[in-house]
């Protein structure tokens, strides 16, 4: 079975990096620049995992995760928040957003994929 993952971050690099990583172990990977864009991809998939950033243009990671958290299809979706901030302050914030894992930049491609499988179990 193949797991369909949206993947927010308004860093090319870090979106291509997620995508390298993911689409070799089995993923199909759909892309967002930010947390507006990532709501608007939304509309037109169901993924089984979403990962995103914090620090975005137009919309930060937890205005993402609380739009994501509103839409009825998608109260459930597991959200791993991948960023470069580490604060435990953030983490609270993300969880109580409805956040389901945080892992800090620079991720750990073999990390990620585990943290995927196990989220999506």
């Amino acid at each position: 079975m193949t797991l369909t993952v949206l993947a927010v971050d308004d860093s090319r690099t870090m979106r291509d990096m997620i995508r390298m990583c993911l689409v070799p172990a089995g993923f199909e990977v759909h892309l967002a620049d930010d947390g507006v864009h990532g709501v608007e991809v939304l509309e037109g998939i169901d993924p089984d995992a979403i990962i995103t950033d914090i620090n975005m243009p137009r919309m930060d990671g937890f205005g993402f995760i609380d739009a994501v958290r509103k839409q009825d299809d998608h109260r459930a979706t597991p959200i791993l928040v991948l960023t470069t901030e580490s604060a435990p302050e953030l983490k609270q914030r993300a969880r109580n957003a409805g956040a389901t894992g945080w892992i800090v930049k620079p991720f750990d491609p073999e990390k990620l994929v585990k943290a995927l499988t196990m989220v999506t179990g």
